[in-house]
């Protein structure tokens, strides 16, 4: 019996549980809690009462309801086609042919997958918008009346999500399938059976993989309705949750089924690619598999013409309305040297300046964020592939799960968990104050790190730490002397990429922050919600350039540090073989 209770005491059995218990307190008892706010809507408030399940059915009675619902599954399905198609479709010319424009278009995709898709949004609405760029500057009487339509919505949202698809699909390309083409072709495939039956079905798993997160990013998107809702009416499922917080009087009733079907249709998405991919075998890489090399054409400028072209309009223009209007007086007076101006920017780093007094509150928050979230996603990591503790695969699907849910929702969970009277006597009653927005910031990091951090760990040999173990090490120090020097850029590259992720989260913060707590994306979107564009423009570049700036700074830092420490070790070792060898001497 003692060593029964040994072994259940192991470091990695008290890791694992310790990790598990994170991963439920940060994002399954919040979700939870939305889930069981809709059939006992007083619970969280001193009162059980079971109001049914007829609530949940309401949504196709109350216009509001299913016009969000309707909306929203309009806008994601539309996402889903055109940005897989467009996605793969980039992703095919990219690996087929040498394109000089490989690079550029790898950035743009990264930058459109970390860019908050509000400013994308904002961007666009300047550029289309009645009295905007291509009205007042291009004459395009036609843009307004295309982009605030559904249609347009669509061709928006497009641009912010098909790098989902497009990295899913670049990643399988990147080995050659000649030879089973080749094989198709022996039996009397032509060029397009080939393709139909043997390279589409084989890119089938990074086709599903990328169009899921697409549909999922899409349909708990904030950011573009919240952008649209001063120039366009368009509610969807996650505005209307946000609309029924913040309205008199407040509808929890409301945002918890909205929630509901919320999380319903994303949890019904995963598991339809769960299905879909157990259907059947997608494996072609074998020993004597070689990667595929891009071909040179002749007419390869062409093809360079129209990546540029087709980048152009996915960050050029909403960008570049951006920086324009920054510098313009009044929108409406055009483009003229009577209209320019630099008054916005000065007005960013002035004294009283709201936008800088949350720049400087985001910055805190995500630092947090972005240090906890790293390290409970190294652990989550460690505990993956590293031990053998039972639950194992709850932690996994958890941080999984964590990536489908909406900030909307998340946010609403955690003002039923975190705003209970019992908790203010022990003084963790966190609604209300900065502490909460930490929280919710470090449970939207933590998918992103875990996800980062477990193909980092993965590549690390177990007999490393066993050897040292073995040696006497214990948990600490194997995680300091091996896993963290092995792990140093993939930990770099998660925690920068968590931090700046964190700082423009839209939908957290404007459901959480306290009273008297400014925060950069709620000051940045209020500007514009009181059509103040040239301020809020101004405010985006330049918090976003700073944002650049410090991670910038910091990866050099950090990388020219440890470096400067290595080469401090090899002197000193170095100092130490010189006395060995005196001493010999002697």
């Amino acid at each position: 019996m003692p060593r029964m209770l040994l072994n259940k005491r192991t470091a990695p059995t008290l890791l694992g549980w310790g990790v598990l218990l994170l991963l439920v307190l940060l994002i399954v008892l919040p979700l939870l809690a939305v889930l069981i706010q809709i059939f006992l809507p007083g619970i969280f408030f001193g009162e059980l009462n079971f109001a049914g399940f007829g609530l949940v059915f309401d949504i196709f009675e109350r216009k509001l309801w299913s016009k969000s619902l309707t909306n929203s599954l309009l806008l994601a399905a539309g996402t889903t086609v055109f940005g897989t198609l467009l996605g793969t479709m980039l992703a095919i010319l990219r690996s087929t042919y040498h394109l000089k424009s490989r690079i550029i278009l790898d950035f743009t995709a990264w930058a459109l997958l970390i860019m908050p898709s509000f400013i994308i949004a904002q961007g666009w609405v300047l550029f289309a918008s009645g009295k905007g760029i291509a009205v007042t500057f291009f004459g395009l009487e036609w843009v307004p009346s295309f982009i605030f339509h559904p249609i347009g919505l669509i061709f928006i949202m497009t641009l912010c999500k098909f790098p989902y698809a497009y990295l899913a699909v670049t990643a399988a390309l990147e080995w050659n399938m000649n030879n089973l083409i080749a094989a198709a072709r022996l039996n009397g495939a032509n060029s397009w059976n080939s393709i139909t039956t043997v390279q589409i079905p084989l890119l089938m798993p990074s086709l599903l993989s990328g169009a899921a997160l697409i549909f999922m990013d899409a349909i708990g998107d904030f950011g573009l309705p919240a952008s649209l809702a001063a120039v366009y009416s368009f509610p969807t499922l996650s505005y209307s949750i946000y609309s029924a917080l913040y309205t008199a009087p407040i509808r929890f009733d409301m945002a918890g089924v909205l929630s509901f079907y919320l999380v319903l249709i994303i949890f019904i998405v995963m598991a339809i690619q769960l299905w879909a991919l157990r259907k059947g075998s997608y494996s072609y890489i074998s020993g004597q598999s070689i990667r595929k090399n891009a071909i040179k054409v002749r007419f390869g400028w062409l093809i360079d013409g129209f990546v540029v072209c087709c980048l152009i309009i996915m960050l050029g223009i909403p960008i570049g309305s951006s920086i324009v209007v920054s510098f313009m007086d009044t929108l409406g007076n055009g483009i003229s040297l009577n209209n320019f101006t630099f008054r916005h920017y000065q007005q960013f780093f002035s004294v009283d300046s709201a936008t800088l007094e949350g720049f400087f509150n985001s910055i805190s928050i995500a630092l947090l964020a972005g240090i906890l979230g790293l390290i409970i996603g190294l652990l989550i990591g460690y505990v993956l592939v590293f031990t053998d503790f039972k639950y194992r695969k709850w932690i996994d699907s958890i941080s999984v799960i964590s990536l489908a849910v909406p900030g909307v929702v998340l946010g609403i969970g955690y003002i039923f968990i975190w705003n209970q009277q019992f908790l203010e006597a022990i003084h963790l009653k966190l609604y209300g104050t900065p502490a909460i927005l930490v929280l919710a910031s470090v449970a939207g990091a933590i998918p992103i790190a875990a996800r980062l951090m477990i193909g980092a760990v993965t590549k690390i040999l177990p007999s490393q730490l066993n050897a040292a173990a073995l040696q006497g090490a214990g948990f600490f120090k194997r995680m300091q002397s091996i896993l963290i020097p092995l792990l140093r850029s993939s930990l770099l590259t998660a925690g920068l990429t968590a931090f700046g992720t964190s700082i423009f989260d839209l939908a957290i913060t404007s459901i959480l922050y306290p009273p008297n707590y400014i925060t950069l994306p709620v000051a940045i979107n209020k500007a514009f919600e009181d059509l103040n564009y040239g301020y809020a423009t101004a405010a985006t570049i330049i918090s976003g350039s700073l944002v650049i700036v410090i991670m910038m700074a910091f990866k050099w830092f950090i990388e020219k540090g440890f470096t400067w420490l290595a080469a401090l070790g090899k002197k000193e070792r170095k100092h130490v073989i010189n006395r060995t060898e005196r001493i010999k001497e002697v």
